[in-house]
């Protein structure tokens, strides 16, 4: 997966099948959120030197 971040726009590029699915899920996740007025939010931190994982859950606002 591609990811580029320039000010406020994100872009990220899947590079193959399986990651374009994964893209999907995520899209139809983030319109949701807008939809029914939920925020995508961290949980913990995110460090690669110790796991190269970024976790995120949907909340009610």
């Amino acid at each position: 997966m591609k990811i580029k971040v320039e000010k406020n726009l994100v872009e990220m590029v899947p590079e193959n099948d399986g990651e374009t699915q994964q893209m999907l899920k995520l899209w139809n996740a983030i319109v949701d959120c807008v939809k029914f007025n939920k925020k995508l939010v961290p949980i913990g931190e995110y460090v690669p030197q110790k796991s190269n994982l970024a976790r995120f859950a949907i909340e009610d606002k």
